[in-house]
């Protein structure tokens, strides 16, 4: 692994985080340096310190087998293995179980992945496919936009592969795995085409070089939004589950939480994404997906835990998905369609390619709307109980 990082402040030393697999050399700008595994961290002492503000450049040769994590809160994610490759979903910290980094979103990069495979299997990463030799062993794929870690993927295996542009103009790469029964490549393509033009029309621009999807025959019950290419395992690729996962382009990939308390700001606006997709095709209203669980007064997991700082139990649950979407619908019928959906694209458009704070939503939401929202945020994101609407 070569990472080329900017030193924020002088440094005599400095962690990468690396687990489970064995380093045998390391070099700072070329010359060598003294390394050591603590824990989950890999502690370089490189010959001479760095400055603060200078680039530097390091290089790490490492090896090893990847391993699954089994978290008994987080779950299962990371490095998993398949029948025929590996199918890899990090959220959200499983990079540095596979390659050498600083594993958090605040610290995004460009990526550039360089894979050799088995002859007869297919290797599909994030971004634009720049070369392929050797029948496909030898592949090297480029990820021009910065990408946090968690949001990496190779997936190994057996792939039917559609390429294309959709009809508002984005390249298109979608992947499945041909023993998958639950969706073709054709069908999960053109969803796909159609979802990440849809977006674009409500949230701006397409923010990356690329769009698409893999379907791969891993025995998981969860999709993950990873750059320019979403995965799902072998349940498929169902509509409003796309129109989730592809909604994370704007928010959660190119606009990404400066810590996981503001989880929300990622999973919110993807689930109103998918109640959007779902009144599109024939489902319940997002009004109703709404009204349907305000009703649920009693419901602990929905108004115990505050969608603004769930924790790292609660991390992944309801609230953050439910009652951060909820807040969003609520936010439109407080300030209007036109000042919400100026909210949605000022805050694509501004913080494409960074990192933001709920603080900065609010912020930005209290500006366009012209009101003093503070108030109700508080009661939506960070209030236990039930808001009044």
């Amino acid at each position: 692994a070569e990472i080329t990082a900017t030193a924020t402040h002088a440094l005599a030393r400095f962690d990468l985080d690396l687990a489970g697999l064995t380093v045998s050399d390391v070099k700072v700008d070329g010359a060598a340096a003294r390394h050591q595994a603590q824990g989950e961290e890999l502690v370089i002492t490189p010959a001479a310190a760095i400055a603060k503000g200078a680039q530097f450049k390091v290089t790490v040769a490492y090896g090893g087998t990847p391993k699954e994590i089994n978290d008994p809160i987080l779950g299962r994610y990371g490095w998993i293995r398949t029948t025929d490759g590996v199918f890899i979903a990090c959220q959200p910290s499983g990079a540095h179980t596979w390659f050498p980094s600083n594993d958090h979103p605040s610290d995004k990069a460009t990526f550039t992945f360089d894979l050799t495979v088995p002859k007869g299997s297919t290797a599909v990463a994030n971004g634009d496919q720049t070369n392929s030799t050797d029948g496909g062993a030898h592949t090297t794929w480029q990820v021009k936009e910065p990408m946090a870690t968690y949001l990496a993927t190779v997936d190994v295996g057996k792939f039917n592969v559609k390429k294309g542009t959709t009809p508002g103009g984005v390249p298109i790469l979608v992947a499945v795995d041909p023993s998958v029964d639950t969706a073709s490549v054709e069908e999960v393509y053109a969803r796909t085409a159609e979802i990440t033009d849809a977006l674009a029309k409500t949230f701006g621009p397409y923010p990356f070089s690329s769009t698409g999807a893999i379907v791969d025959n891993a025995d998981v019950g969860f999709a993950l939004e990873t750059q320019t290419r979403p995965v799902f395992g072998s349940f498929g690729a169902e509509p409003t589950i796309l129109a989730h996962e592809l909604a994370h382009q704007w928010y959660g990939d190119s606009v990404s939480v400066s810590k996981w308390q503001d989880i929300w700001l990622n999973e919110g606006f993807a689930t109103l994404a998918e109640w959007t997709w779902g009144e599109r095709i024939g489902g319940p209203t997002v009004q109703q997906q709404y009204d349907m669980r305000y009703r649920q007064s009693g419901n602990k997991e929905l108004w115990d835990v505050p969608p603004g700082n769930p924790g790292r139990m609660q991390m992944f649950g309801r609230s953050v998905y439910d009652r951060g979407a909820m807040t969003l619908i609520a936010l439109r019928q407080k300030v209007g369609e036109q000042k919400f959906n100026e909210i949605l694209r000022t805050w694509a458009r501004d913080h494409r390619g960074g990192n933001v704070t709920t603080g900065q939503f609010i912020a930005l939401a209290n500006r366009i709307s012209g009101m003093d929202l503070d108030a109700f945020f508080r009661a939506w994101l960070y209030d236990k109980g039930r808001p009044n609407t």
